[in-house]
């Protein structure tokens, strides 16, 4: 599969061609961004469950959403009945939401033979096709081997060095009001804002009716951004919709470098703000130093002072006690 969309009618075509299909569901069981379902119990026929959260991210991350190790990543796979030589069609019921970070997620662990269908589940449905309600499998285990490609993730020392060297161009999902801090982060205690040097384009904008625009669409979007002669590091709240838009530029450009910064603004604003902690903290010691070492001579002048009085007030007294 070269292209990394599918139509419904194109997927139904392929299930009747070929055996080899293998269906993810990646459905989220909920959202920060306020979308909502009535297909919750649902799924496509045939479909295997692909567990963003609980099976396919570090747990031990402080961070939502973390990419796994490659071995974790594997095993996972492997329970799902993945192949080295399956192609996979990943979909969720929001339309387009948490697939292209599947997408991703396997093209990053060295997988290219995977597809987003367009619309997903809800447009599954519009066109009458073979669903059913959700339930585990017992699934043979599969042979999938996970290498993960170098450069496609970037941490926060990367990001944070990009805003002084500006070498790439970051461009954040988040919606306009995030990014510019007028509206609230949706989790908790988290403050909204940008990247320094990050560019805004909420990944709604290359969406229409849950599928992706059309190319020629996405071409006048995503054109001031692909004019940059730089890579393009792509972030969001936690590394989801951040590959919405990446997979969008695909659409237009699958040459350019590009890149999911995997902590996003959740990992940034925190880290950041640890940091700039810890600098005040830094320079409140050495503050107190320099006030130590003030005092330190101050005290050994006064000691200096009363020791060439002690001296004098001697000398004058010989002197007396000589007349």
């Amino acid at each position: 599969m070269k292209t990394p969309l599918i139509s419904a009618k194109e997927l139904q075509a392929l299930l009747v061609e070929e055996n080899n299909i293998i269906i993810l569901d990646a459905s989220p069981a909920t959202n920060v961004s306020g979308l909502s379902t009535n297909l919750e119990d649902l799924q496509i026929k045939g479909a295997r469950k692909f567990n963003i959260k609980a099976n396919f991210s570090d747990a031990s991350s402080n961070f939502p959403n973390t990419i796994p190790s490659a071995k974790q990543f594997q095993e996972e796979a492997r329970k799902l009945g993945i192949n080295k030589n399956s192609k996979i069609v990943v979909y969720d019921n929001l339309g387009i939401y948490t697939s292209p970070r599947v997408w991703w997620l396997f093209n990053t662990f060295g997988h290219n033979n995977v597809t987003v269908l367009d619309g997903g589940l809800p447009e599954w449905v519009a066109q009458d096709l073979p669903t059913e309600q959700a339930a585990k499998k017992r699934i043979p285990l599969g042979n999938f081997i996970a290498h993960q490609k170098e450069f496609a993730v970037v941490n926060f020392s990367m990001v944070k060095e990009n805003t002084e060297s500006n070498t790439a161009l970051v461009v954040d999902a988040r919606s306009a009001g995030r990014f510019n801090g007028t509206e609230p982060e949706p989790r908790e205690d988290l403050a909204s804002g940008s990247i320094p040097g990050s560019i805004n384009l909420p990944f709604t904008d290359v969406l229409e009716d849950g599928k992706f625009k059309s190319k020629e669409e996405l071409e006048v979007i995503l054109e001031p951004i692909l004019a940059e002669d730089k890579p393009l590091v792509f972030s969001c709240g936690s590394g989801l919709t951040a590959c919405v838009i990446l997979l969008a530029s695909k659409l237009v450009d699958d040459t350019k470098d590009t890149s999911v910064y995997d902590g996003s603004w959740t990992e940034w604003v925190q880290l950041y703000e640890e940091e700039l902690e810890e600098e005040v903290e830094l320079e409140d010691d050495v503050s107190l130093d320099e006030v130590n070492e003030t005092k330190a001579a101050e005290e050994e002048i006064v000691q200096e002072s009363i020791s060439d009085n002690e001296d004098f007030n001697a000398e004058e007294l010989d002197k007396e006690e000589e007349e």
